[in-house]
Parts: C-alpha cells; structure tokens; sequence
C-alpha cells in the first residue's frame, strides 16, 4: 500500500502547521519571481542584428534598381477579371437567369404588342464600351426594355444592356430589386466609369430624365433640354463612343393625360399621372399598356479624338450635348412624318 501523501498548501509546503496559511516562515528564494524593475539598467545582450528572421532579405541598391514606369491603361485593365459569359448574377446584380425568365414576357411586348422595327443596329459596336443616348416617354415608360430586346434580338453579339437610372427606384423595395435584376444601375459617374470604361460595357442613359417621362399627350416628342451635358462628360471620361437613338411609339403606348397633383402629395409618389389605366386600376395599371407601333432608330456613333481637350471646355461639352438632342429631334420629327397611324406604323 502506497504512503498517503499530505496535503500540500500556499508555498509548495505540507498543510500544517509549516504552512503559510498558519503562521509558517518564509523562505528567501534565489531568483525573484516578480516582474523585473523596470528601474534596473536594460539588458543590451541581444543584439537583433543576429535575428535572420527580423530583417528582410538584402534588395538591390536604389541605384542599380530599374527604372519602373507607371503602368498604362490597357495593363490595369488586363488586371480586372475577365466577364463570365456562364456566370448567373454579375457584380451589379444584373441576373442573367432572371432577364431569361423575363424574355417570354419582354418578347411579347417587343414582337407581338409593341411589334418593334429597329433600324440601324449596326451602329451598336459588338465589343467595347458606348452610351446610349435615347430620348425619354411615358408614365413607367417601356423604351428602355425594348430597346434592350433589340440589342439582345437583332445585334449579332447579343451584347447586354446597363441602363443607368435615376437614384429614386433604390426607394421601393420590390421595384428596386427588380430593375437591379434587369440592369438597371443608379446614374453616377463612378458607376459610367467603370462600366463603360474599365469593364467596356454598354449603357444606357435618358438625359431628359423625370422631365421626359412626365411630358403630357400634347407635348410628346418634344424633348425637354439635356440637362448639364453631364452624359458627355461621362463619355469623355471613359473615351466611349456616343449613340444617339430616337423612339417613336412609347408616348402613345403609356399616356400622360393630366397630372393629379393631390394624389401626387398625398401619396408620396413621384408623379400620380391620370391615363387609361391609373388611378382606376391601380398598380394593375403598370402592365396596361396600348398597342402603339414602336420604331427604334440607332442613329450613327459620334467618336472623340481628343477627350482631354473638350473635357476643359465646358462650352464645348455644351455644345455635343446639344448636337445630340438636335440629332434626335431631327429623326423623331422624320419618324414622326412618315408615320400614318400610331398603332399600324
């Protein structure tokens, strides 16, 4: 049997009457066991220049190093990662997946209610960045998605289509998410930038913007003034090409009657336009669009030669801005001339 072995106490000693607990004595220890003084000269012992793990391996002399030149465009491009064709929901959110689903939907409208004539589709560029400048029309105006099935439908490339929209649809939830899905992308520069000019997409923009959509029957086709020719800049910036395009049809397909201005105030929306099928019909209203004959006019590309030098010039940028609304208004009023019936074409 094995000896039983006393309880040992405060200090490594028996528990008894030895113990420090009960009055034992203190023994001296030959090392202190607290923290060092900090008092006390420091120790210069270790020399950390012996570390090999402390320093970095020897580098080339300044001197002798090789001049390095700042990296170009193309080089920081070549460092993005590349668009996969395979991939279902890109960095804007846009899902592929979910435009698929909506093409049944978007083709009925494009082929068979609308029955859309595009016209000048070459002038879309198979690759590359470009925007899309097209004139505006119609309470939940359809002129952007047609004008994507067109590009999806007719252009060899099939090329996707980002539309850069107002910051207002972020507001609502369900419709937020959805133009997401779609393309749809909030209009800021740093957004056109990387779109058009990093990842050389195509974009489209309405410079009328709220101006455009809100236009009454009486008003259609008159473009209201491109804002600050702020989408020239942005092509500038990214050194895209610019394409015009004129759309006839949409202000016939979602009229705008009148304004209900109470409604408007009440409700908190952007507009409360009165037409065939709001407010009567409520959010039904959204998908009551009239058979109007579209037809979508891809008018030739303006390209810059020296981007740097008119982005100084703001009577210069003034000035594009201004041809391009010229240009549109010139093929709207010739559609509009040739046009013998709104729903027949």
């Amino acid at each position: 049997m094995s000896e039983r072995r006393r309880p040992v106490g405060l200090g490594g000693k028996p528990f008894g009457k030895e113990s420090l607990l009960l009055g034992g004595a203190i023994e001296e220890q030959a090392e202190p066991r607290h923290a060092p003084n900090p008092e006390a000269p420091a120790d210069t012992s270790y020399d950390p220049t012996e570390d090999k793990l402390a320093f970095a391996p020897a580098t080339i002399a300044a001197d002798k190093a090789p001049a390095q030149s700042a990296p170009s465009d193309d080089e920081l491009r070549a460092l993005l990662p590349a668009m996969e064709a395979d991939r279902d929901l890109d960095d804007w959110g846009r899902s592929e997946r979910f435009v698929s689903l909506a093409d049944p939907l978007l083709n009925f409208y494009y082929r068979y209610w609308f029955r859309v004539e595009a016209e000048g589709i070459e002038n879309i560029p198979a690759s590359g960045g470009a925007l899309l400048v097209s004139n505006h029309s119609g309470a939940l105006p359809p002129d952007g998605p047609m004008i994507m099935q067109a590009i999806r439908n007719e252009h060899p490339a099939r090329r996707s289509l980002y539309m850069l929209g107002e910051h207002w649809f972020k507001g609502y939830p369900g419709i937020g998410m959805l133009a997401n899905k779609l393309g749809v992308i909030p209009a800021h520069p740093a957004n056109a930038q990387r779109l058009l000019g990093d990842e050389g997409r195509l974009a489209i923009v309405f410079p009328e913007g709220q101006k455009g959509t809100g236009k009454v029957l009486w008003q259609r086709y008159r473009l209201r003034r491109f804002g600050r020719a702020g989408f020239v800049r942005t092509a500038l910036r990214a050194r895209a090409p610019i394409v015009p395009i004129a759309l006839v049809g949409g202000e016939e397909a979602m009229p705008i009657f009148a304004h209900m201005r109470t409604l408007q105030r009440a409700t908190g929306l952007i507009y409360a336009p009165f037409n065939h099928a709001f407010p009567q019909f409520g959010p039904l209203g959204a998908m009551m669009y009239l058979p109007a004959k579209f037809r979508i006019r891809f008018l030739e590309p303006l390209h810059f030669d020296d981007p740097e030098a008119i982005l100084d010039d703001a009577a210069e940028v003034q000035a594009i801005a201004e041809t391009i609304r010229a240009r549109i208004q010139s093929s709207l009023d010739e559609m509009l001339a040739r046009r013998r019936s709104v729903w027949l074409g």
